[in-house]
């Protein structure tokens, strides 16, 4: 009796303490930068896409994702234009405004060094 007894009260401090673990881990702050970006975004990944295209006449996307810098949440827009240039284009994730626009040289030197 006295061992059946021992093995229950150990299987149970065992949970009760995987169950705490768990619990603080919860709340220590290990949210998902991915879920904090995302409560930050006021517009969708669809309408990031949309105001890229529109900066750039007659481009398509390729690339997007949300991101955050220095408390500046915004999508990563890559657009490839007409002329086959690519750009860049970071816009708001708040509010949809075109906050820049820069030619992606990063791919074109990768396509230099695949030669």
């Amino acid at each position: 009796m006295n061992r059946k007894t021992s093995l229950a009260a150990f299987i149970a401090a065992v949970g009760i303490a995987t169950a705490g673990g768990l619990a603080y881990a919860a709340q220590g702050g290990a949210v998902n930068d991915a879920v904090a970006d995302l409560s930050q975004a006021h517009i969708t990944l669809e309408q990031a896409i949309a105001a890229a295209q529109q900066h750039h006449a007659g481009a398509k996307a390729t690339k997007a994702e949300l991101e955050s810098r220095k408390g500046t949440t915004f999508y990563e827009v890559e657009v490839v234009a007409a002329n086959q240039q690519v750009f860049d284009v970071r816009v708001d994730a708040a509010d949809g405004k075109v906050l820049s626009s820069q030619a992606d040289r990063h791919d074109r030197d990768n396509e230099k060094n695949d030669d």
